[in-house]
């Protein structure tokens, strides 16, 4: 028997997971297959915890409604207050789409043995293809619902994987699924909004340096991850004892497959080794600073980049510097760092210092370094071994407490995970907060707000 295939387009399941904060969705029931009858429904349905129906019409219409509870055919009224009913179009314009809750505070869906009943829509109406539309509890307008189209040309029923996990559907979890998705949604704003207040800087340039295996490219894919929509793999990462990345490289985030590129660009570097002739260079890592270093330049530990090259950029002015530097450190192997490790990261921040740049210490696989954190990524800012390891991190680097902070970066994960892009746009905003100071004491004209 072929495999069940879902009728959703890229598009539409992008716009349908925007819904969850990008949860993954496992397709249940398919009327053209299963058929259209309630007991095929509760057959395939029944007690697999949140689901969301999706309808489809030949207007060009997806909607449908999400119970985060089971279906049990108990024959009671549910009260869910998670559940609500949605609406998107994609050969519309309109960007985000329609959600509804229910009006009635006792009421979400009706759990009997029929076919699905929200009271306002009742899918699956008299076990064929049509939808019974009637607004009452939930509110809405039927042409922004369904096109005043309540003939079904598709209906599916998706499972919401690792909402419980993920969001908190737990009681101990204060903030629900929406205040979640809802912080993310503020930061990747503010961040998208962001703009370098200088008129001669049209990209910020921030720059990432770290030992080898530390996480920098990593970190790079995991930004670039969140504002793609999907997990990215851009830039090259692994595990060799040596330097994965061995040129100097510049790496623009777009904002989707179409959208504006970011103002920003994250510079990755060389990794840092404790052997002589190997890993960055302290002079590779002045000419970077100073905007000498251009995109693609090959590294070689054993001779750094001399003024007379052809590689080297004479003319650098403020745009081609760099603006901020990430020492990105793995919190797992903080305790292990050697004394060797721990005076070059100091002779970097000297020479950075002297340069009058801002930096900040990017504190990556902290589930790694925690079980608390590995368990709940949540609680990151409550684990005393996380603020234990970011105390002795300032104190060894001479940066503040402030200035040292903690993500998880995309390593295994399959989709995006909200805990995730919360920690790594907070420390993307912080980033662009520094770089904001430092420009702040160039004395140019800023652009006017």
């Amino acid at each position: 028997m072929s495999a069940v295939v879902s009728s959703l387009s890229k598009q539409q399941e992008m716009k349908l997971r925007s819904l969850f904060c990008q949860s993954r969705l496992s397709l249940l029931f398919k009327s053209s297959v299963h058929g259209y009858h309630s007991a095929s429904f509760h057959q395939k349905c029944d007690r697999q915890g949140p689901t969301v129906i999706v309808a489809y019409n030949n207007s060009g219409y997806v909607f449908g409604a999400f119970t985060s509870c089971d279906y049990a055919q108990t024959g009671r009224d549910i009260v869910d207050n998670k559940a609500f009913l949605f609406s998107f179009n994609c050969n519309m314009n309109n960007n985000d789409p329609l959600r509804v809750v229910s009006g009635n505070p006792l009421f979400s869906f009706n759990d009997g043995n029929t076919s699905p009943n929200f009271g306002s829509l009742v899918f699956l109406h008299n076990n064929i293809a049509a939808v019974y539309s009637n607004p009452g509890i939930y509110q809405f307008d039927p042409q922004q619902m369904h096109g005043n189209n309540v003939q079904l040309t598709e209906f599916e029923v998706y499972r919401v994987e690792g909402l419980c996990s993920i969001f908190g559907f737990k009681s101990e979890f204060k903030k629900g699924i929406w205040n979640i998705c809802r912080r993310r949604e503020e930061i990747l704003g503010s961040v998208s909004e962001w703009k370098p207040s200088l008129n001669s800087v049209k990209q910020a340039q921030i720059l990432l340096v770290g030992p080898v295996g530390a996480g920098k490219s990593s970190f790079f894919n995991s930004i670039n991850s969140v504002f793609k929509g999907y997990v990215s793999t851009q830039a090259n990462t692994g595990t060799a004892g040596s330097s994965l990345t061995t040129q100097f490289r510049t790496y623009r985030i777009k904002v989707g497959k179409t959208g504006k590129f970011l103002p920003f660009m994250l510079c990755d570097t060389m990794g840092m080794e404790e052997g002589a002739n190997a890993g960055l260079d302290i002079d590779d890592f002045t000419s970077i600073l100073k905007g000498h270093i251009q995109d693609r330049y090959q590294f070689n530990p054993s001779v750094p980049l001399q003024d007379d090259s052809p590689h080297f950029h004479r003319s650098a002015s403020l745009k081609d510097k760099i603006h901020c530097v990430l020492y990105v450190m793995d919190a797992s192997k903080v305790k292990l760092m050697s004394k060797k490790m721990v005076e070059k990261f100091v002779t970097l921040r000297r020479k950075a210092n002297q340069l009058g740049i801002p930096q900040l210490v990017l504190l990556t696989k902290v589930d790694e370094a925690c079980p608390l954190v590995e368990a709940e990524l949540k609680d990151v800012y409550q684990s005393h071994y996380i603020k234990r390891t970011m105390q002795e991190v300032s104190a060894n680097i001479g940066v503040s407490l402030t200035a040292v902070v903690p993500v998880k970066n995309y390593s295994e994960e399959v989709e995006l995970d909200p805990e995730m892009d919360i920690l790594l746009l907070n420390a993307l905003n912080l980033i662009l907060r520094a770089t904001d100071g430092y420009f702040d004491n160039q004395g140019e004209d800023t652009k006017s707000v």
